[in-house]
Formats: C-alpha cells, sequence, structure tokens
C-alpha cells in the first residue's frame, strides 16, 4: 500500500494548527508556589496536559491521566509497544518578547510562542501523525502511546511517577530534538556551589541575582554593592568594561549603594557556548574589587574558574568521548543575599562517557578547598544513553528521514537531555532539520510551518513503518 502521507497532512493542516494554538495559549511554566496535589507542577502544566488529552478523546483514542503529571492516548494493539514521548511544559519566558509568548502568531512563516518548537510543536506533530494512521485505518501489529509529559524542563518528576505506574514502552523516540536523529544522550548532573553571605571587604555585595533555570543560559544579571569609597568612579568603571565586553546594561545609584544591571545572550544550556552568560560578566567585573570573606568567595569562583569556560577545563573536570565529544558547563542560576547563610552557584553538566556526577563534584570541591564554598551534586542526574546504528529502530527512522528529505542519515550525540532516553531503545527523532533555526529557551521562540508539517510527514510514515 503506497501513502501520500503529504497529501494527508495537508489535508489536516488547518486542524493541526488550531490545536498546536490551542495549547500553545496556555502559560505551562512550572509554578512550584503554585503546587498543589491536585497540580503537582501548578496550574499551567495541568491545564496543557488535560488541553492535550481533550484533544485525543474529541478524536477516539483511548486516553489515561496519571495524576496529573503525565497521561498519555493509545492506539492500536500486539505484544510489543512503541513509545513516542513529548511534554506540554515550558521553559519560564524572560524579557525581550516582540509579541506575547502566549499568544502564538505566525509571522513570515513562523510560529512564534514560547513552546512552539519545544516541544508543543514537534509533539503536535507526532499526534497528528498517529491520528492520520489512525483515521485511514491502517494495518498495525503493535501498540503505540503517546505519551506527555509536564515536567520535562525541570526535574522529570512527571516521567518518574509515571514509569511507576506504567507500563514501560518496550522502544520509542521523543519528538523533542532534532532530525536525522539523536541516538546518544550525555549524561547530564547539577551541581551546586554553596557559600555563605558574609562580607568584610571596603564593598560590600548586598545581592548579586541572574539565571532562572539551571539548563538556561542567563540573559540578565543585577547586582546591588555597598560602596564605601568613590561610587562615582565605582560606577564609570563598570561603564568602561560594558564597552569593552559583549554584553550592555546600566548603573544607578542612590547614596552609596549602586545598582548594576547587565544584559546578555540567552542559550539553550545544553550548548552554552552560544549564549553569553549576564552573571559570569557581572561576577568578572566585581572580582577585581575589595570584597572579602564569603562575599569575596563567591564572585571569586565565577570569575576563576566558570566565566567564558564552558567546558570545565578550569575546574580540571573537561573531558572528550570519540562518539560523545565534550564535556559541557553551564552557569544558570546565581543567588546571593548578603543576610543569609547559603548563597548559591548552580552549574549543570552535560557530560559523556568515562565519568561520572560523582566525579565531577569531588573534583570541584578539590579546587576550591581554600575557599569557603562546598560542591553538592543534586538529586536526579542521568548517565550517558546510547543506541547503536545497527540497532532495527535507528536503521528505520534513518530510512524514513532520507526517504523524505533526500539527506543521508547519520548518528548524533547531544548534550540536551530527552524523553528518549527513559527506554533502552529509545532515542530522540526531530523536529528541527539541519537549516533549521534552534530557538529553544530563547526569547522570540518559534518554528517554521514547513518545519513542522514536514516533521509531521516524516513521524506518520515512521511511526507507520514501527508498527506495521
Amino acid at each position: 500500500m503506497i501513502i501520500d502521507w503529504k497529501k494527508e497532512v495537508e489535508a489536516r493542516r488547518e486542524d493541526l494548527m488550531n490545536d498546536l494554538f490551542s495549547l500553545l495559549s496556555i502559560p505551562s511554566v512550572r509554578e512550584d508556589e503554585k503546587a498543589t496535589a491536585e497540580a503537582p507542577f501548578g496550574p499551567g502544566p495541568k491545564d496543557a496536559l488535560l488541553k492535550f488529552l481533550e484533544i485525543g478523546k474529541r478524536d477516539g483514542f483511548i486516553t489515561k491521566n496519571v495524576d496529573n503529571y503525565a497521561g498519555h492516548l493509545e492506539y492500536g494493539t500486539g505484544d510489543e509497544t512503541l513509545g513516542v514521548i513529548g511534554h506540554v511544559d515550558v521553559v519560564p519566558v524572560g524579557p525581550g518578547w516582540d509579541s506575547d509568548p502566549f499568544t502564538p502568531e505566525i509571522r513570515e512563516g513562523r510560529i512564534y510562542a514560547r513552546g512552539a518548537s519545544d516541544d508543543k510543536g514537534p509533539t503536535v506533530a507526532a499526534y497528528y501523525a498517529l491520528k492520520i494512521i489512525k483515521e485511514l485505518g491502517l494495518p498495525v501489529s503493535k501498540r503505540t502511546r503517546l505519551i506527555v509529559g509536564t515536567d520535562e524542563e525541570s526535574g522529570w518528576e512527571c516521567m518518574d511517577h509515571y514509569l511507576t505506574v506504567e507500563e514501560k514502552p518496550d522502544f520509542g523516540f521523543s519528538p523533542d530534538a532534532e532530525f536525522p536523529i539523536i541516538n546518544g544522550e550525555k549524561g547530564n548532573t547539577t551541581i551546586v556551589v554553596e557559600t555563605a553571605g558574609k562580607n568584610e571587604g571596603t564593598l560590600n555585595l548586598l545581592t548579586f541575582d541572574s539565571g532562572m533555570r539551571a539548563n538556561m543560559v542567563p540573559e540578565t544579571a543585577e547586582a546591588v554593592v555597598e560602596v564605601s569609597g568613590d561610587i562615582d568612579a565605582f560606577a564609570s568603571e563598570y561603564q568602561e568594561f560594558l564597552e569593552k565586553n559583549p554584553v550592555t546594561g546600566e548603573v544607578t545609584l542612590a547614596g552609596k549603594v549602586a545598582t548594576l544591571i547587565l544584559n546578555g545572550q540567552a542559550a539553550h544550556g545544553a550548548m552554552p557556548e552560544k549564549g553569553i552568560n549576564a552573571g559570569t560578566y557581572l561576577a568578572d567585573f566585581l572580582s577585581d574589587y575589595d570584597f572579602s570573606g564569603p562575599a569575596k568567595d563567591y564572585v571569586t569562583i565565577i570569575a576563576d574558574f566558570v566565566h567564558t569556560d564552558t567546558e570545565g577545563v578550569k575546574f580540571g573536570i573537561a573531558h572528550e568521548d570519540d562518539i560523545m565529544g565534550k564535556l559541557s558547563m553551564n552557569a544558570g542560576v546565581f543567588h546571593f543575599d548578603h543576610q543569609k547563610d547559603v548563597n548559591t552557584i548552580t552549574l549543570n553538566f552535560r557530560y559523556p562517557k568515562g565519568m561520572t556526577g560523582k566525579e565531577i563534584e569531588t573534583t570541584i570541591q578539590e579546587k576550591l578547598v581554600h575557599t569557603t564554598a562546598k560542591a553538592v551534586e543534586q538529586p536526579g542526574g542521568k548517565a550517558p544513553h546510547y543506541v547503536p546504528m545497527t540497532d532495527p529502530l535507528v536503521q528505520t527512522l534513518l530510512a524514513t528521514y532520507e526517504d523524505h528529505t533526500g539527506l543521508k542519515g547519520h548518528e548524533q550525540v547531544i548534550g540536551g537531555g530527552t524523553f528518549g532516553r527513559l527506554l533502552e531503545r529509545g532515542v530522540a527523532y526531530g523536529a528541527m532539520f539541519p537549516h533549521s533555526i534552534d530557538t529553544m529557551h530563547q526569547k522570540n521562540e518559534f518554528m517554521a510551518v514547513d518545519d513542522l508539517i514536514n516533521a509531521t510527514i516524516i513521524y506518520a510514515d515512521a511511526i507507520y513503518r514501527l508498527i506495521k
């Protein structure tokens, strides 16, 4: 049977866009302060999950809500289960958007909204792929579960819970990365460097804040400093620093207190080299001044071990594997308050085979031995994951990609973590193409309409090849 997948997707284009826009309009950012037993990650992620399941029920799928943590819709019968795992939560918005991030709109062939490319757009593409197979009544020999999580951008608690009460699919993919395939993912761990807040110098660091999530390069940073000396000279020196570096900012003075603002460039924490870390640049400026005690340690650690180093060279943890590539380090969140006993620098690492998160923690602590700081690995880390090219899953997905694009498929390893790694035979597959512009976790996030449609075409053919 020859199926014109493009024709089938185009026939449903308007419905696809309407359903996607309904999901994009929901601000599904995790909000712990609003979490309840009925909304474990806050109202937004729950609302997005309910909307997705509502769409599936409307179209006749068997649906299940797993305690508002995650959910799935199911199609087909068979002894094996294909899992397609996406997510409907999104990262915080951040400043600088040209339009309302939760009022999706199409401009110049691009869908602009938070979640357009990560991961509501690709998840809806995968949904419509399965919907086409169902509506055509194609014969299948396996079950398919399209699973959606609500906490992918934070701690994956959604899937931790889901997999304690639901069976794990036998194999599958996550539509949350790029084509031709992601069959390897680096290990992922977060180390928090803790210091006290005491000041003893001629300058007092009152507060220092930058970043929203460990997996985002901070775009803005703010420090409030009490200056006992010439505060006008201090402000002038900050302006000179801004002019000499690839950043912008401003300083405001109130008596002996200076408030410093610095603007960098956001990027996904898996690719920190693509961003300009506002937090490390601001600390680099402050490190030259006469702070002392824990406050001095705080800015000096950032300046000496983190600033402009996204590979862990200065900490002595740089490592490279022939298949998985290099370790990456993102300093994602900074919080300092001189009145607090514990202040933090949150470092997120994506690391290749040949090392562990505990080894990273130990090596960092050795570097900090002459400071007041302590390095603490956070729970929830993930070991490196790899599915070989010889696996039939990988071969089928690459063949489908090649047939629809005319491009040669090849394996890829990323620093980002996707739900594909939840399955022993799990990979990430699309929805970005080699020509796509990556705006995940950035302001003005978008997904090209053509990429959305073409991804749906590939997903439909790929899913059918895997379950027929």
